[in-house]
């Protein structure tokens, strides 16, 4: 997505689609358009700061995109009020299901190496890969969740092969 274009770049791509819509149906869909590729990155993350008040969740801090931290936030929201998903009483939920489940749904989203902590209290001192780090809380739960880099091993080192 691009966050910073120019004025002449704006009147390309406005010129570019007008080519190509002629309904008032699809200029009104040119002008949404239009107006999503000129939100600016202040605008989304006020747009991500009305959901986190909508659910209850407060960001504490984060290194990741927009999307991706509102996936994290809806995600653990509706796992936390689907009262199927837990066996506990619902002012206990389950910190192990929920890091367990939301590691699972990044990595089948955003690739494999995402790790999750989720509890009532504890510490951490953690190594993330850029644009991969959210730590938030609902409730009275805190979760953690960021992503490693992973590098795939072809050979031994020198130094431990056996000879």
């Amino acid at each position: 997505m691009d966050f910073i274009i120019s004025q002449g770049q704006k009147e390309e791509r406005a010129a570019g689609l007008k080519q190509h819509f002629f309904t008032a149906q699809s200029r009104q869909e040119e002008a949404t358009l239009i107006m999503a590729q000129d939100r600016s990155p202040t605008e989304e993350v006020m747009k991500l700061a009305a959901i986190a008040l909508s659910l209850n969740v407060r960001l504490r801090s984060s290194d990741m995109p927009v999307d991706m931290q509102e996936r994290a936030l809806r995600y653990a929201r509706s796992f936390l009020d689907d009262p199927s998903i837990s066996s506990a009483p619902k002012h206990r939920p389950n910190p192990t299901l929920l890091a367990r489940a939301l590691k699972k749904e990044f990595d089948s989203v955003y690739g494999v190496a995402w790790h999750c902590v989720a509890g009532k209290s504890f510490g951490s001192f953690v190594t993330h890969s850029p644009g991969g780090f959210m730590y938030f809380s609902i409730d009275s739960l805190f979760i953690v969740l960021f992503k490693t880099e992973v590098k795939m091993v072809t050979e031994l080192a020198p130094s431990s092969q056996i000879s």
